[in-house]
């Protein structure tokens, strides 16, 4: 999918006088110049996110897959990003955002129009920093110190809600995969991963990064590379080029079929995906010729070459099968 890299601008300039020119953060994708719903005040009071940084001791932890964006300019990009998506405005939206560290996005989101921003960190040190944040905009800025991967972020926030995030490299599948269960909760995903990951999650079938991801996040939303960002853009910088994606859930899954089914289905194709499916299927514990044609599938097809709703075809077979006690 088409993607350009995002030029990386001069960190200290953008740092020292973030306000030479007016932030344009807000309005839909016909009107990317629209003036952004702010309290600037508060805003300029802040102090350079280098400082908070020095004063608070966050230094970036590798336990935790930090890697900060310093640079207002890049943060304001990707929330100008998960705007221009939805085609709308944050109007009423509460955001949330996970792994926040020093607040580079978060005061980009904070410009926004958005009701309520949900801050979802576990370093302490990065939640004293965040506090700043909430002085200056009282009222919009929520802090919740926890483990995202214990947390359920819609219990926190109201409807309509959006996740805007730079998540943790270190656990941003695992997350991602757990918020596709209640991939209804939320209008959208503005995410970070490393540009292997992303790739994995728009891949189409019989390309390389295919594979168990692909079919099931594109089973419930719609995928989508919006930039990618280069390891300069970070401190420290990552040994990656990272993308930004966005994921729109669809009103309904892409095809009937159940999660656990589908999962089971995709684990046995792609854990053998050199193999034909008449092979890696027999872990299922079915009959492999009959499952397949009775889901309108070649018995000689790899696992790379199915469709999404081709999956979904086997899963539902193969849930039958289990409901008629032959799984």
């Amino acid at each position: 999918m088409a993607s350009k890299t995002l030029p990386h601008p001069e960190r200290e300039r953008s740092e020292q006088s973030p306000f030479e020119t007016p932030p344009t953060v807000g309005g839909s994708s016909g009107d990317a110049k629209a003036p952004i719903h702010t309290q600037q005040k508060g805003l300029r009071s802040l102090p350079p996110l280098r400082e908070v940084i020095a004063r608070h001791g966050l230094m970036a932890k590798k336990s935790l897959g930090q890697n900060f964006i310093r640079d207002l300019n890049v943060t304001r990009r990707i929330a100008r990003a998960a705007i221009d998506d939805q085609s709308r405005p944050f109007d009423g939206v509460d955001v949330i955002e996970i792994g926040p560290g020093p607040g580079g996005l978060t005061r980009a989101l904070l410009e926004t129009a958005a009701k309520r921003v949900v801050a979802i960190e576990r370093d302490r040190r990065a939640v004293a920093a965040l506090q700043e944040l909430a002085t200056a905009y009282p009222g919009r800025l929520e802090i919740v110190e926890g483990d995202a991967l214990a947390l359920d972020p819609a219990t926190f926030t109201d409807a309509p809600r959006q996740i805007v995030a730079n998540l943790p490299y270190n656990i941003a599948t695992a997350l991602l995969l757990r918020w596709l269960d209640n991939i209804g909760a939320y209008a959208g995903l503005t995410l970070m991963f490393q540009r292997e990951v992303a790739e994995r999650l728009v891949a189409a079938p019989r390309s390389p990064a295919y594979g168990r991801l692909s079919v099931i996040v594109q089973w419930l939303a719609e995928p989508k590379i919006l930039f990618d960002l280069p390891p300069s853009a970070f401190v420290p910088p990552p040994k990656v080029t990272s993308s930004v994606v966005s994921l729109v859930p669809r009103a309904a899954p892409l095809a009937p079929a159940s999660k656990a089914a589908l999962e089971r289905v995709t684990a046995a194709a792609f854990g053998q995906r050199r193999k034909m499916l008449r092979s890696s299927l027999r872990t299922l514990g079915v009959e492999t010729e009959t499952l397949l044609d009775a889901a309108g599938v070649m018995p000689t097809a790899r696992a790379e070459e199915l469709s999404v709703a081709e999956f979904c075809a086997l899963a539902r077979m193969v849930e039958a099968a289990a409901q008629a006690g032959g799984v």
